[in-house]
């Protein structure tokens, strides 16, 4: 079995089991047809990924790794905010008249700041110290900046990485306000380790242990029966993600950098209904 498929089904049903409800409250999503879209949750889920073990990707429910490595990449290589830039359409009905996100996510990442060291962006930051400052504990990036929060399409959810070395291996911490565990769980599970991954093979070191902590981890009630669906589905076991060993410098890879190895998985024959 995928560690990945133990942790999400554990995460789901006891979400499903102990959540609390907010059906008591006037919430901000709809449903397409106008219905709030209401949700059960729980309260800071802290999962942990030894990546040196495997590749945390499920095998219940297909993970599109590509679409997934292609947006990770547009946020955090290309520091983009244009939905041009971007091969999916998972950004489309959040685009203003301009064909952007606003001041969201890449944007927040490709402006630079001034450090004793010089100037740098956030990105550019994170890979400096892991090649000069390796002992460091303030490699962190955090995109969710108050000053411009009226001038994004959407609040960014995962919103904080914090790096750190430990031996020679690559350890982080990714921060999520809220997370959408049908929709969004193993695509931002996923792209993370995915981009520790990168960024320590480009820095010398291991893949070592991921983290993700979620403050509001939550299931749509309108996806409860889809999460029952799919955890019925009988585990298979990790494939291996194998990164091209020649790229030394982030701004090569593409996603096509890599593969996965024996990923055995289940399709999704139904559309799921996303609130907004």
């Amino acid at each position: 079995m995928s560690y990945a498929d133990k942790v999400f089904i554990d995460n789901v049903t006891d979400i499903m089991e102990n959540g609390v409800w907010d059906t008591d409250l006037d919430v901000r999503p709809k449903w397409e047809d106008g219905t709030p879209a209401h949700t059960v949750k729980k309260f800071c889920i802290v999962n942990r990924y030894d990546l040196s073990k495997e590749f945390p990707i499920l095998t219940i429910r297909r993970t599109f790794i590509k679409s997934a490595a292609q947006e990770l990449l547009w946020i955090w290589q290309k520091k983009s905010n244009k939905i041009s830039e971007l091969e999916s359409h998972i950004w489309d009905q959040w685009a203003d008249e301009n064909g952007t996100i606003g001041k969201a996510y890449g944007y927040q990442l490709g402006v630079k700041h001034k450090y004793k060291e010089g100037m740098f962006d956030q990105v550019d930051r994170v890979l400096y110290d892991l090649k000069y400052n390796k002992a460091s504990r303030r490699i962190i990036t955090n995109i969710y900046n108050h000053a411009d929060l009226s001038e994004m399409a959407l609040y960014p959810c995962a919103y904080s990485m914090t790096f750190n070395v430990s031996g020679n291996r690559l350890c982080a911490i990714l921060n999520q306000r809220s997370n959408d565990m049908l929709v969004a769980n193993n695509w931002n599970v996923a792209q993370y380790a995915l981009l520790v991954m990168m960024f320590a093979q480009v820095s010398g070191l291991e893949a070592g242990e991921f983290v993700h902590v979620i403050a509001d981890a939550h299931i749509y009630d309108r996806h409860i029966p889809i999460v029952k669906k799919i955890i019925q589905n009988e585990p298979k076991p990790a494939p291996k993600l194998i990164l091209d060993p020649d790229i030394k410098d982030f701004y090569q890879f593409s996603k096509n950098s890599f593969r996965l190895e024996n990923y055995e998985y289940y399709d999704l024959d139904e559309k799921i209904p996303v609130a907004e």
